[in-house]
């Protein structure tokens, strides 16, 4: 606990699974996917097939990437159940939730709802406790998750939230910027691989 990981292999993405989410952030879910798939990275995601989620899962599932899905048993209708992937089903949001931490070295936030903030927020509270130091990336995408930096800072202003807290993340605009910055926060040992490329 608290140690970064020396190399990634298996990525959480969080994002919405609202089937109303723009054309636009469909397509970026889909590149992120094929851009996991490509770097030969797990994508390990809640096991939908609606909205980002699925559109992410399904494009790195065509491109030939590894995918698991992790979802409770009560959302497999409405979040409709990706089965042409390898899904887990469990039985609580709590579950689902550390199954998601414990099997990802490292993390990728599109955007998303009320559901992605609820998991982002306590991902980055356990990275404030010590409990992890997985890199955590926000595609921030026309400034989506600005708002959300902003109240972090307010509460860094108000002093209920250390001001290193700050450095908890880091950035990507654009989908080809999203695994260089994972790999850019990994420690750099002698001869660590750090995400390994295709040949």
């Amino acid at each position: 606990m608290g140690q970064s990981p020396r190399s990634i292999s298996s990525v959480c993405v969080f994002c919405g699974a609202s089937g109303e989410a723009a054309p636009d952030l469909l397509d970026a879910a889909a590149r992120l996917g094929q851009a996991l798939a490509a770097a030969d990275l797990k994508l390990i995601y809640g096991g939908g097939g609606v909205g980002l989620m699925g559109a992410c899962a399904l494009a790195a599932h065509e491109a030939g990437g590894k995918v698991l899905g992790i979802i409770p048993h009560f959302l497999k209708v409405r979040e409709q159940r990706l089965d042409v992937v390898e899904t887990i089903v469990v039985e609580s949001m709590h579950e689902r939730k550390m199954q998601l931490f414990d099997r990802s070295d490292a993390f990728i936030v599109l955007p998303g709802g009320i559901g992605t903030l609820e998991e982002i927020v306590e991902l980055l509270s356990w990275r404030r406790l010590d409990l992890h130091a997985k890199p955590v990336v926000f595609y921030n995408v026309d400034g989506f998750w600005e708002p959300l930096f902003a109240l972090f800072q307010h509460t860094v202003d108000a002093k209920l939230t250390p001001p290193d807290f700050m450095q908890s993340w880091t950035t990507a605009d654009t989908v080809d910027a999203i695994l260089p910055a994972l790999l850019s926060a990994l420690p750099a040992p002698d001869s660590d691989p750090g995400i390994n490329e295709k040949a």
